[in-house]
């Protein structure tokens, strides 16, 4: 299994979550707000309040997958997070040793 991260831009998400869910086999996903900033070689900031709010809102997304469809998401979402500007976002994957999903059990006895 793969875990599939990336940051992207807010504004994506919609079409990211409508293009993920048709594909078939597609686990799902979470999402959690993220801000960032880039490289300090691009970008120096000139005072002390502009480095303090050098930083752009982001979400992160993050997938666990089997390891025949995570190419397949990842190609998805670089395709539609990208707008050929700096600051589109990152993706990138990690090997999972095991995932469990919890669900809720029903029980034949009383609690």
């Amino acid at each position: 299994m793969k875990e599939i991260h990336a940051v992207i831009r807010p504004q994506k998400l919609p079409r990211l979550r409508e293009v993920l869910r048709a594909v078939p086999g597609f686990p799902g996903m979470t999402i959690s707000k993220a801000a960032g900033c880039g490289s300090t070689v691009r970008h120096t900031p000139n005072s002390i309040k502009e480095e303090l709010t050098d930083f752009t809102e982001k979400l992160r997304v993050e997938i666990i997958a089997p390891d025949e469809l995570a190419d397949v998401l990842v190609d998805h979402i670089v395709q539609v997070a990208t707008t050929g500007q700096t600051g589109d976002g990152l993706v990138w994957v990690t090997e999972v040793q095991r995932a469990v999903f919890i669900r809720k059990t029903v029980s034949s006895g009383s609690d």
